[in-house]
């Protein structure tokens, strides 16, 4: 079970609704795993900082917490016994009391009336016939789902199957990171006597891609440049996440060395300005032997032979 989302924030009880806002920015900026990554006690303090603002950042399910109808999950609670349920065994029991009640003609009518069971035609208290009903919320349901990086990064649109069988439409917002949750209102468990669906929390997780790496909005990728590429320069073609795009490599390139895209990163929410993706050079030797690139280094090397590790002992 999760730990009380207040404490979680580092927030009191009876916090406002803008302090309590305050606090999660805070903290989900501290922990993001995208501005740690790899740490993995950032990572899942961040799910839980996560979990406690959907919890107590919506009006509605931080009174339903206040009220102890919800958990810190969000689950319902289970009904509590009412005493009477074990103690009333009539007027022989130890417990049995009619002190102080007297003014009630029954309390079970009282709380059948209240919980909607049918009042039979002419019953006593002069309610007449029909039934009452209370109307109650459906629980909300939580799911976790992977996504693949491009799809993330781009948006995308997934019919997806639950496990109870239903099949949701998600809408995965262009910019989505690992470990956010997308709510999907009235998708949850259907209310009771009319009452209006749950809701479906789908924690997203990011699957890694073989060639982008993210890093807040930006787009990390390590290029590789054949050795004429990089000391004579030229145009290359470069992955993105939008699809190949052409750049110049300048002469004497080296490994190392970082080139950036502007605008090809990825989109900083609904309308924001998109991240840039920076290249990193990396320089490839041929994979099959070549006799003539050695006999020409070779000779090179007599009389223009250089130490690259020069000063790297002190």
């Amino acid at each position: 079970m999760a730990q009380d989302p207040y404490k979680v924030l580092g927030v009191e009880k009876g916090a406002s609704a803008d302090d309590i806002r305050k606090a999660y920015r805070k903290l989900a900026k501290e922990n993001h795993p995208d501005l740690k990554p790899g740490d993995k006690n950032a990572e899942e303090r961040f799910k839980e900082v996560q979990a406690a603002y959907d919890i107590v950042g919506d009006a509605d399910k931080r009174a339903r917490f206040d009220r102890g109808e919800i958990d810190a999950d969000g689950n319902e609670r289970a009904e509590q016994p009412f005493y009477r349920h074990y103690a009333d065994a009539g007027a022989d029991h130890p417990y049995h009391s009619a002190e102080g009640y007297e003014d009630f003609a029954d309390m079970g009518d009282i709380f059948s009336d209240l919980f909607g069971h049918a009042r039979q035609p002419g019953g006593g208290g002069g309610h007449g016939s029909g039934a009452r009903t209370m109307r109650m919320r459906g629980s909300d349901v939580r799911y976790a789902y992977e996504v693949e990086f491009l799809d993330a990064a781009r948006g995308a649109k997934q019919r997806i199957t639950m496990p109870d069988g239903r099949d949701l439409d998600l809408s995965i917002p262009a910019g989505l990171r690992d470990g956010q949750m997308l709510r999907l209102k009235g998708k949850g468990m259907p209310g009771l006597n009319g009452g209006p669906a749950g809701d479906a929390f789908v924690t997203v997780h990011v699957k890694p891609h073989k060639l982008f790496r993210r890093e807040g909005n930006d787009i990390h990728v390590e290029l590789p440049v054949a050795l004429h590429e990089a000391v004579l320069g030229g145009k290359v073609r470069v992955p993105t996440i939008d699809g190949p795009v052409t750049m110049t490599v300048k002469p004497r390139a080296n490994t190392g060395d970082r080139l950036r895209l502007r605008g090809k990163g990825v989109a900083a929410g609904k309308g924001g300005k998109r991240g840039d993706q920076h290249v990193t050079l990396k320089v490839v030797l041929p994979e099959a032997p070549d006799e003539e690139l050695t006999a020409f280094l070779t000779g090179w090397a007599k009389d223009h032979g250089y130490d690259p590790r020069a000063g790297l002992e002190g």
